[in-house]
């Protein structure tokens, strides 16, 4: 799975004050919990880049004073003037904890009512699942060979391992929908039946 490497340094000093001296050295002030303990922390903004800005899944390796903690993005707050990264919250790990993360769907291959003119429409991007860090995946994927004209593919439907889907079983993840031109072909070929 891919993993982001982060170094920060600890934190000392809280309030507004010390928040708004690390903000003016271009660093975000974060937080890691769900391990023995709350750590808190700083890192440049340039850092988390490629873990926020993503649709991908992906593990944080947080490098702090020579230890380091293996986690995933939990929530992140935006200042609302700026759009800068303004706070990072982080998951912290723990082999026999079950974790709660929100991992990309990847559908796969060519669906039959596709091949008969009808239009994918993908109506979820990601599930929700619930797991211990050993099974996560960087994506659960879903084959769409067999969704025909008109089907649905189901939160129900997913075959997802030792991933524990907390989503609805009742939400349709991609369904295929006849295109105008499939719509106006059927019409106008049961236009020509009624004339015969």
């Amino acid at each position: 799975m891919k993993t982001i490497t982060i170094e920060g340094q600890l934190r000392s000093e809280y309030g507004k004050k010390a928040t708004r001296q690390i903000r003016s050295e271009e660093q975000v002030p974060c937080v890691i919990y769900g391990g023995a303990e709350t750590v808190s922390f700083s890192a440049p903004i340039k850092a988390f880049k490629n873990l926020v800005y993503t649709p991908d899944f992906q593990l944080a390796e947080i490098k702090l004073d020579g230890k380091v903690y293996r986690c995933v993005l939990k929530d992140m707050q935006f200042d609302v003037v700026t759009d800068e990264l303004a706070h990072i919250d982080l998951l912290e790990l723990v082999e026999d904890k079950k974790v709660l993360v929100t991992i990309p769907i990847k559908l796969v291959g060519q669906s039959v009512g596709v091949k008969a003119g009808g239009k994918l429409v993908v109506k979820l991007k990601a599930l929700k699942v619930k797991a211990f860090p050993k099974d996560l995946v960087e994506n659960i994927e879903v084959s769409v060979e067999n969704l025909e004209l008109n089907g649905n593919i189901r939160v129900e439907d997913v075959q997802a391992g030792n991933l524990e889907i907390m989503n609805s079983p009742r939400i349709p993840i991609a369904s295929v929908v006849m295109t105008r031109q499939l719509r106006q072909e059927e019409a106008s070929a049961e236009k020509d039946a009624k004339k015969k």
